[in-house]
């Protein structure tokens, strides 16, 4: 199986190689949009601030190239806000596959969320053999809010995605690379899928 990583220096790469290595594949990073169609799976991850992510997107072309994938995409954290419509986080334009907006919590609540939490109403094969109300790793400021494509709720001030599949592209809010044997559990299924 070909994985790819997109690499558009907006990510933590290396803990996601790490994480799927643990089980014996190696993703591909790269930025070449043949190498990226060409893969079975693409990781889409994204840690940092939405416009500048966006920018480095446009700048290599990436903008245009992962909409038009049709095999299964996974973003991770700002990958899957990017996947999105719109962000309040700098008035920034998304990839626009997913027709939402991305909001900031208020500051009502401690910003950014930072740590443990759990999720639930889990529908989607992406969570096989994960049981509701698991705990799951999260570092964000900003959130989509639940919708139509939303297979996964986790509660912050309010309840919101914690992941999203529109067709071939799923997203998680939280950090599977970093949430223990769940987490694993969840890049295996996406591996399957």
């Amino acid at each position: 199986m070909k994985l790819v990583q997109i690499d558009y220096g907006a990510g933590n790469v290396k803990n996601i190689q790490f994480a799927f290595e643990r089980f014996g594949i190696s993703p591909v990073l790269s930025s070449d949009p043949e190498e990226i169609r060409s893969a079975d799976k693409v990781i889409f991850p994204g840690v940092g601030e939405a416009s500048s992510a966006m920018e480095k997107l446009r700048k290599t072309g990436l903008d245009k190239v992962i909409p038009t994938l049709t095999q299964p995409v996974l973003g991770i954290c700002l990958g899957m806000q990017l996947l999105c419509e719109t962000s309040e986080e700098n008035n920034t334009q998304g990839l626009g596959i997913i027709s939402e907006e991305v909001k900031r919590f208020s500051n009502a609540v401690k910003v950014p969320q930072i740590g443990w939490n759990r999720i639930h109403d889990l529908n989607s094969h992406l969570f096989d053999g994960i049981d509701e109300n698991e705990f799951m790793y999260l570092v964000h400021s900003y959130y989509v809010p639940l919708c139509d494509e939303t297979i996964a709720v986790c509660d912050y001030e309010i309840p919101y995605s914690a992941a999203l599949r529109k067709n071939n592209f799923y997203g998680v809010q939280f950090h599977p690379e970093k949430s223990s044997i769940a987490g694993e559990q969840l890049l295996k299924n996406f591996l399957s899928l």
